[in-house]
Formats: structure tokens, sequence, C-alpha cells
């Protein structure tokens, strides 16, 4: 499956959720219905995998992502009312920190469903 084809489907998945549940759950709710859905769409995925930071290649910390999708996409999700510069800024420091070509923002809180498809600079397209 192409990065494309793999957003598009998750990118369902998280449609299908927040019309189902609406905004007002906590993120960890939505995390537990995201899994299904990715189930239900056949995708292999990962939930709260802990991913090693570095800092100039010595390791400086651990952050947990909220799901690592085909081994290819990382994906963060908020359940706030609106997302903001910092919340973009945070997934995409992610995604080039655990050097994952592509990330997702998805934000379950909004009325309607937001998300942002996020780029790593420092690998090629």
């Amino acid at each position: 499956m192409t990065l494309d084809e793999i957003t598009y489907k998750i990118n369902g998945c998280a449609m299908k959720v927040h019309n189902t549940m609406g905004n007002g759950f906590q993120e960890v709710i939505y995390q537990r219905c995201l899994s299904l859905e990715f189930r239900n769409a056949g995708l292999s995925f990962g939930r709260e995998i802990e991913q090693t930071i570095y800092y100039n290649g010595v390791e400086v910390g651990t952050r947990r992502a909220d799901f690592i999708v085909e081994d290819k996409i990382i994906v963060e999700l908020k359940a706030l009312i609106d997302l903001d510069d910092v919340h973009l800024a945070q997934a995409k420091n992610y995604v080039v920190a655990y050097d994952y070509p592509i990330g997702l923002l998805i934000n379950f809180g909004a009325k309607s469903l937001q998300y942002k498809k996020i780029y790593n600079p420092y690998r090629p397209s």
C-alpha cells in the first residue's frame, strides 16, 4: 500500500469514529475507537509505541506515539476544541524525531474532525 492509500484509510477510519462519537470525549476514548476501526480496515498498527528521541545521535529520552500505522505513518491524536500552532509543531517534531516520512495530526475535539498531514523534510518524498 502506498503512503497516500494508507493516509486515505486512516482518515476514513477517523471520520467514522467522529461521525459516530462526536466531540467531547477524552483522547483515550477516541484512541480505543480508532483501534477498532483500524482493525476493521485491515491496517496493521501499534498503539502507544514508545519511541526513542535522539539529539545529535545521543539518546535524550522517549515519547509514546499514539499510533504507528503500517510501520510507515505516525498518528498523533488530540481531543481539543481547536488545534493551535503548538500542536502542529509537536506533531512535526515527532515525525522528524521518529524518522517517519509522514505524520497525521487528528483532532476529535472540534465540532468537525480536523486533520493535518505532516511531511518529514529530511526524508525524500
